[in-house]
This record gives structure tokens, sequence and C-alpha cells, in this order.
């Protein structure tokens, strides 16, 4: 038998219990606590396992592609990006097993878009704009993906937006900075990727009439929201020398669009008309959460923070009102947090049965106040906004919408068939198609 070689990233006495001197497709579904996630066609087998109270993704590899991709899982880690936590690798001659932490609250495409109305435009394009945002963010950091597809990312939802997590680094190279030609041969890797993917939705839903015109315009679409959001990243306008205006509206677009600035510089133009070039540098995609962590403490995702921070200022301005009187920031904000965020995360939450995330609850409840205050003319207050959370009866189009997709981790089936061990590229027999 070859010599186990076990790497874990987690003090996990579950873990380092599990059956790792056997091959993955062994292991015994009486003896190990496998949870049945539906996940799609893959090249590898995949499964899920329980312990510590935590949920574990297992991918079978060579040795040579889990060694590769739990690195650069990790120096993606290291950079803050959106990728699934390497956990650990197992190995055992030339076969390993890659672990990952499960990434909760999250979906597969498949299983977000089957059960959303075909029509529902408003959260596809959510889907394709995080998609895009991703692929940004992965570039800006010298990250070729090389197989970008929606099968290969995750997505969870981040307040009124969603955002995509990569869960398949096979194929990430890392450069100190992307060429023109290699961001655009993983843009067209992606377009082709993505296509196919909303055309395999499209024959599970039966729909195949127009698919293929639709698939390529949505996928060709994602790409054009790539296109957009690298132009705003790495736009350097002439402004006039003293001439403040246009570089606090750019600031301010920026900003707008989550990112923190960094380094700002005027440098002389080089065609002698006195005026300056602007450039600027920005870190992650973090500057809401970072402003509200700052004022609460609270640690949340990007989208999160900013409706969470609208609530506030909304909050501290309705207060001052109130008192004829000026309300220091940092006051407003220890008040919000504990008298209006605390409790109507709490009631909001119930109202979706301890679903999902607490904060995401509140964000919800949010969102579906406006919009039926919006449809009556009138504030509606936060009791017809609970009952229609709980009644699953949002407003069509709200983000809220897709609460009801979301799945608690400790809802999913335990597997208690016999395992049989897949050819490859056939499915994991442990998860059922969607």
């Amino acid at each position: 038998m070859a010599a186990l070689e076990l790497r874990l990233r987690e003090a996990s006495p579950g873990l380092l219990a599990l059956p790792w001197h056997d091959h993955l497709a062994r292991w015994d579904p009486g003896a190990v606590a496998f949870r049945d996630l539906p996940v799609g066609p893959s090249r590898h087998l995949v499964r899920f396992v329980e312990a510590d109270g935590l949920l574990w993704a297992l991918k079978a590899l060579s040795r040579h592609s889990a060694l590769r991709e739990y690195e650069a899982l990790r120096v993606m880690e290291a950079r803050g990006l959106s990728a699934v936590r390497a956990a650990g690798v197992a190995l055992l001659g030339d076969d390993a097993v890659l672990v990952t932490r499960y990434l909760e609250r999250s979906w597969q495409y498949r299983r977000l878009l089957l059960r959303l109305p075909d029509d529902a435009e408003g959260h596809r394009a959510r889907l394709f704009e995080a998609l895009a945002s991703l692929l940004v963010d992965l570039h800006r950091n010298g990250v070729f993906w090389g197989d970008c597809s929606l099968a290969n990312t995750l997505f969870s939802r981040d307040g009124q937006v969603v955002q995509a997590w990569l869960v398949d680094a096979e194929t990430a190279e890392f450069h100190p900075a992307l060429s023109e030609g290699q961001r655009r041969a993983d843009l067209e890797i992606m377009t082709e990727n993505v296509a196919g993917g909303l055309v395999d939705v499209a024959a599970r839903r039966g729909a195949l009439a127009g698919a293929h015109d639709r698939a390529l315009a949505e996928a060709t679409g994602v790409g054009e929201r790539y296109q957009r959001l690298w132009e705003l990243l790495h736009r350097r306008p002439t402004v006039a020398s003293g001439a403040p205006d246009p570089v606090a509206a750019h600031l301010r677009t920026l900003e707008g669009a989550g990112f923190a600035v960094d380094e700002v510089r005027l440098e002389p133009a080089q065609d002698d008309t006195g005026q300056l070039r602007l450039s600027v540098e920005v870190a992650a995609r973090r500057f809401h959460a970072e402003r509200l962590r700052a004022l609460t403490g609270l640690d949340v995702g990007e989208g999160q923070a900013q409706v969470l921070l609208g609530d506030l200022r909304s909050h501290r301005e309705r207060w001052q009102r109130q008192r004829h009187t000026t309300v220091p920031e940092s006051l407003g904000a220890r008040e919000w947090l504990s008298d209006v965020f605390t409790p109507g995360a709490a009631r909001a939450h119930a109202a979706q049965h301890h679903r999902g995330d607490p904060v995401q609850a509140y964000c919800d409840l949010l969102e579906v106040r406006w919009l039926l205050s919006e449809r009556e003319g009138r504030d509606v207050g936060d009791e017809p906004a609970l009952e229609a959370l709980a009644r699953h009866l949002t407003p069509t189009g709200a983000a809220a919408e897709v609460s009801v997709v979301d799945v608690p981790t400790e809802e999913l089936p335990v597997v208690v068939a016999e395992p049989e061990s897949p050819p490859d590229g056939h499915r994991d027999p442990t998860s059922p198609p969607t």
C-alpha cells in the first residue's frame, strides 16, 4: 500500500479521523458522514463530508494536480481573492484528495437558475455581473484562470448583489501582470464556457428553442461587463491643474463601485498642454465593508455594507432632525447597531425561519420594505415586509426573491447508498442531478 502524506491547515479531530489511507471512491458511507449536495457533472470525484460540525469538500485528483491546486488556492487566499479556502491535501502514491472548506450559503449556478423563472432578467444580470467582477479581480492580481465558467464558480448573496467565488483552480497561472493577449484568451474561454453552461440549463428546462442565441448574447454580455469595469479601473483622464472636481468625481465613482483608493497620482501629460494625467491605484474591493467595520465592528460583505451604511446614515439623519442637534457619526453608529440593526436582524432572520445569514436577512427586510413602500406611496413599516419575507411573497424582481433557494447546511441529506467507483469523466454517484 502506498504511503500516506497528510497536510491539514485545520486542527480538526474529525478530519484527522477520516480514512485517508484508502482511495476516496472506496470510503464507506456507513463510517463517514457524507452529505448530499448537487454539484452536477465533474471531471473528478467530488464528495462532501461533515466533520466537527463543519462541511468540507473533498476532490480526488492526481498527486501533481492536487498539489498545484492546493498551492494556487493558498496564494489566492493570501491575496484576498474570492476563492474557496484550501484546508488540506492527502497524498496517497500518485493519487490525492484536495480538501476545501465548504462555502456556506452558496449556490451552484444550475440550482439558482433552475429554481427561478426563466424571465428573471434581474437575477441573471446579478449573476453575470458577479462573474465579470471576479474575473477582473483575478486579472488585476495577475491570475490567469484558464477555465472560467459558471460550473467552476459558486455564488452567494451579498446585499442586493451577488458575489462570485472561484472553486476550481486546476488551470490557474500566476504572473506579475497579465498581457492583453492573456486577458483576451481568458475572456474567450469564459464566453464559450458560460454559453455552454446556459444552454445546459435551457436543456434541463426543456426550453432549447432560441437558447443558443440567448446564451451566446448573455455570455458576450459578461465580457462587456468585464470591459466596462476594467476600463473604469484603468482610466487615466487628463485634468486641468488646480481643478479638484474631476478628480473627486472619479474617486467617488471608484468608491461607489466598492474600491478603496490606495494612491492618487497627478503627473504632467505628455502633450505639453499644461494638463495633468490622473491615475489611481485601488486596493481590494472592500471600501464600504471596511468603512462599516470601522464604525460598528461588523464584518460583512461589500454589497451588504453598502445597504447597511445607507440605513445607518438614514437613522442618524432622522435622529438629528428629531433632536435638532448634530449627532457624531460614531455615536450614531453605536445607537444604530444596538437599537436598529441588532433587533431588526433578529426579526428578519426569524421571518425567514432562521435560514441563511441574519445580516442578509436584514438587508432583505430593508429592500422589501422600500419596494412595498414605493408601491403604496407611503412608508409601510417593518410588519408588511416581515410578513412578505415569511410567506415568500417578496415583490417580483427583488434581490430577496432568491432567498427561497437557500438550503441550510443542517438540512442536507446524509448519503446512505453504497458508493461506487465512477470511471473518469462521470458524475459522482453521491451527487444526483439538479
